[in-house]
């Protein structure tokens, strides 16, 4: 009992702590110069996104699926008005966190054909809305489960190793900022599927 009592604490701990670091990004009120000067002196490299919908700005568009956001109203305050696959009328807070190290103001996802080797420098999305950590959760929707985008992420560093060379692909990755936000989907679409 004071085991789990004591786990979910430090589990809580570790949810305020990312809480406090995201809202400011949320807020408008972030120090962009402070993170820019964070990611030189941790020598951030890139950002490295997998997830859900939260964090999806348009992989499900690549895919024979009905969860997409690339109709109007999604995207009607992002960059020209128009939907990227970003369940959001504007930008993903990866955008923001992308922007504030100084990278791009929009990640792109990684099923993009028409990356640019900047996006592969900068960063990607490998995220897929309607996803989980629980593959009948991805499986139901036809979308990305967590092992297909962990698939990607390989492919993604033989991409930049093809761009920058091995070892440098090797660092990039190991200095990446990844992001990974999931996991309502895996109650919302499962909750009564199993007792």
């Amino acid at each position: 009992m004071k085991k789990t009592m004591a786990r979910r604490t430090v589990v809580l701990v570790q949810v305020l702590a990312m809480a406090a670091a995201v809202m400011p990004l949320l807020s408008g009120a972030l120090d962009t110069h402070r993170v820019k000067q964070l990611a030189a002196t941790y020598n951030v490299t890139c950002v490295l996104v997998f997830g859900d919908s939260s964090v999806d700005p348009g992989n499900n568009n690549y895919l024979a699926t009905p969860m997409k956001g690339n109709f109007l109203p999604y995207g009607k305050d992002f960059f020209r008005g128009r939907p990227t696959g970003r369940f959001s009328n504007g930008r993903l807070a990866t955008d923001f966190i992308a922007e504030a190290l100084g990278y791009t103001k929009a990640i792109r996802p990684f099923l993009n054909k028409r990356l640019r080797p900047t996006d592969i420098l900068h960063g990607v999305s490998f995220a897929s809305a309607a996803s989980g950590y629980d593959e009948l959760t991805a499986n139901l929707s036809s979308v990305l489960p967590v092992s297909k985008q962990l698939e990607y992420f390989r492919q993604y560093k033989i991409r930049l190793s093809q761009l920058v060379g091995a070892r440098t692909a090797e660092d990039i990755t190991k200095d990446a900022v990844a992001v990974m936000s999931m996991g309502t989907n895996d109650f919302l679409q499962n909750y009564y599927l199993e007792p």
